[in-house]
């Protein structure tokens, strides 16, 4: 064990599709006591297995479809795997849907309080970080206005702000690095870097394989969510750029 952070084992998952157009409640609990409404199963994975050890910056790559918000997912513990297990060792911060646990009705400062809290942060700790939030975030005045009132880009920066604040052992970032314009997605990707050089585990979706090329040393290819490719970047990357051809 001692250096893995992840381990993925055999995981598959699982979702029912129902196939049927059913109009209503009523008729939906009267087709499913007479057993007439009909499931379609989808396995969006299919028995993953892979580890990454502390350090690592994983690659995740793959078409649309191909499984990998699903996996992301699973490994957050957002999705309970149908099959098979995740071990994590350490604290995980899922910037996935940046901005998730954000509520519209509050400002910007105030979200920072809840959406930290919702990270597992103390009111304390973000009371000491927060100017350092507001100074990454560049949103300036604008954190004592509503989030109704915010673009998306500015929404993706408050919530990249409050979730890179701390040090967690294992980053999952989907799709993250595309956010708000070319000066902040470098300044994201700068910091993203300083997290790695301190050791930060990271787990990285981006449909860029010159990005993933960059920022990460393994990576993996999910195909219709089973693994065809795993092991270093520079090994995985020719794999891919067939599929991509």
């Amino acid at each position: 064990m001692g250096k893995e952070a992840l381990i993925v084992d055999n995981v598959s998952m699982k979702f029912n599709l129902s196939s049927e157009k059913v109009d209503n409640l009523k008729e939906y609990f009267i087709k499913a006591l007479k057993r007439e409404i009909s499931y379609d199963e989808f396995w969006a994975l299919k028995n993953v297995s892979f580890s990454i050890n502390k350090g690592d910056r994983l690659g995740i790559l793959g078409l649309n479809g191909a499984g990998k918000s699903t996996l992301l997912k699973v490994i957050a513990g957002v999705f309970k795997p149908t099959e098979g297990t995740v071990i994590k060792k350490g604290r995980i911060v899922p910037l996935l849907e940046l901005g998730a646990g954000f509520d519209m009705q509050y400002t910007g400062k105030e979200n920072i309080f809840l959406y930290g809290s919702v990270l597992g942060f103390s009111k304390k700790y973000l009371e000491s970080k927060y100017e350092e939030i507001v100074a990454f975030s560049e949103l300036g005045r604008f954190i004592d206005v509503p989030l109704k009132n915010y673009s998306s880009g500015m929404k993706s920066k408050l919530g990249f702000s409050i979730a890179t604040i701390a040090e967690p052992d294992i980053l999952i970032l989907d799709e993250v690095l595309s956010v708000g314009d070319a000066k902040f997605r470098k300044k994201s990707e700068a910091k993203i870097m300083q997290m790695m050089a301190d050791g930060t585990t990271v787990l990285f979706v981006s449909h860029s394989l010159e990005q993933v090329k960059r920022i990460c040393n393994k990576a993996i290819i999910l195909e219709h969510g089973k693994l065809i490719a795993n092991g270093l970047v520079e090994e995985v990357a020719p794999v891919y750029e067939k599929i991509i051809e």
